[in-house]
């Protein structure tokens, strides 16, 4: 496919890794993750420690120490440790219901 060869091109593979962190939305979760390479529509991540249970259809990637530097993330894949991110832009909002011109909800 072109896109995933025009994505690939653009990707950055870290050597060593880039130390970051993954946060809940709410902030009621935390863990330590490995950004082993980024490309910018998204990234693969290394993460410590359990996935399961944890909220990851939205998160946030955090890049700096200070939590400055971050991106809104959603799940696009996992495979053992190992998990795919898709970076969200502030405009990705899911659209709300199509109104009919009289204000009503249409019904199907």
């Amino acid at each position: 496919m072109a896109a995933e060869q025009r994505r690939s091109g653009e990707r950055v593979t870290f050597e060593r890794g880039f130390s970051a962190h993954m946060m809940g939305i709410d902030g009621t979760w935390r863990r330590e993750c490995t950004m082993e390479d980024v490309s910018e529509t998204g990234a693969k991540l290394t993460v410590e420690g359990s996935i399961e249970g944890l909220h990851l259809k939205e998160f946030f990637l955090l890049l700096s120490s200070t939590g400055l530097a971050y991106r809104r993330c959603e799940l696009a894949w996992v495979n053992g440790d190992q998990i795919g991110v898709n970076f969200l832009k502030p405009g990705d909002k899911k659209k709300k219901p199509a109104r009919n011109n009289g204000g009503q909800m249409i019904e199907v």
